[in-house]
């Protein structure tokens, strides 16, 4: 049974990488139209476009809420660690599973409440610095996000389900994070095991 679904695996790798692209594409797209703002102000051959601010918080909020639905992936979220080392790992997988719920829960609000918000209130209106753009795209990220959190998440839950069913080594979202706190994390177990091996050859 999980031998036919990791095969999906690469699917969710493709969907992960294309996100990723784009909220780069989304931060360059900011910093660069935030310069031409910033110096179209101060030099006098340089226009200084009057949709600039609109359009980058915009952009940011795409970005904001997309880089959410990836951090969901890798189980990057802030979370707190400091009785980690301290529960089995049952434990842990037991109460990963049920922060996914209420994090799933949380990304089916954002679709729902989120479409309700985009297609009534924000279809009504446009853009101050461009009349002929609906506001529909500056509600629209919650609602993408939502869809996005929601894929990743189930992801990350069959992760942990096959984790606890398997008994396989502890995890924190779907994929391996790298990240500082991960490895401090992994450190510390492994000097606690370490620990735990030179008291048992004393005793």
């Amino acid at each position: 049974m999980f031998e036919r679904l990791d095969k999906i695996k690469p699917a969710y790798d493709f969907v992960y990488n294309i996100l990723l692209i784009i909220c780069k594409v989304l931060l360059i797209a900011d910093i660069l139209i935030t310069t031409l703002a910033v110096m179209g102000r101060y030099i006098p051959f340089i226009p200084d476009p009057s949709w600039s601010e609109e359009v980058v918080l915009t952009l940011m909020s795409y970005m904001a809420v997309l880089s959410a639905a990836l951090a969901v992936r890798r189980g990057a979220h802030i979370r707190m660690t400091a009785f980690d080392r301290f529960l089995p790992d049952t434990m842990l997988k037991i109460l990963d599973l049920l922060s996914d719920i209420m994090v799933m829960a949380f990304a089916v609000i954002m679709l729902v409440v989120g479409s309700q918000y985009a297609f009534t209130i924000g279809a009504k209106g446009t853009y101050v610095s461009m009349p002929s753009v609906s506001r529909i795209w500056m509600y629209l990220p919650v609602p993408v996000a939502g869809i996005a959190m929601i894929v990743f998440e189930l992801e990350t839950m069959y992760a942990h389900i096959k984790s606890l069913v398997l008994k396989t080594d502890y995890m924190m979202g779907a994929v391996e994070d790298k990240d500082e706190v991960s490895e401090a994390l992994k450190k510390a177990a492994e000097e606690d095991a370490k620990e735990a091996g030179k008291e048992s050859e004393k005793e």
